[in-house]
């Protein structure tokens, strides 16, 4: 079993920046690959970007891409989500998710663990 907490949300202006933790407990965290999506009110959970088990290989949204980083510290069980340029549209509250998936997951359904997630709010 795989327990996810996330940190770092708030409120921040447009432009401005923040940068998301995801702490996983438990000894699976390197098997694991790491990802992260977000929900707004009333839309479907939307892939944001993930890490694969050694951190070598990212994938992003297009949307994502040149904004968002995502990095992972396996000595602190740690997947970090920095998020620059934000945008009112990137608000949403944003969840962790582990997968046991080899190749690239960005279906929320290839997730097996997931945390409680983190309210985005950016003002504009």
């Amino acid at each position: 079993q795989v327990q996810l907490v996330e940190s770092g949300g708030g409120l921040v202006q447009a432009g401005g920046s923040l940068r998301l933790s995801c702490a996983a407990s438990g000894r699976t965290f390197n098997s694991l690959a790491m990802g992260w999506f977000r929900q707004a009110p009333g839309k479907e959970r939307e892939f944001v970007a993930q890490i694969s088990r050694s951190g070598d290989n990212t994938y992003y949204a297009d949307s994502m891409k040149g904004r968002f980083t995502i990095s992972r510290d396996s000595a602190k069980n740690t997947v970090y989500l920095q998020m620059n340029s934000l945008k009112p549209e990137d608000t949403a509250v944003y969840y962790c998710g582990a997968a046991r998936t080899l190749s690239p997951s960005t279906l929320p359904d290839e997730y097996t663990y997931w945390g409680q997630g983190t309210q985005v709010t950016v003002s504009s």
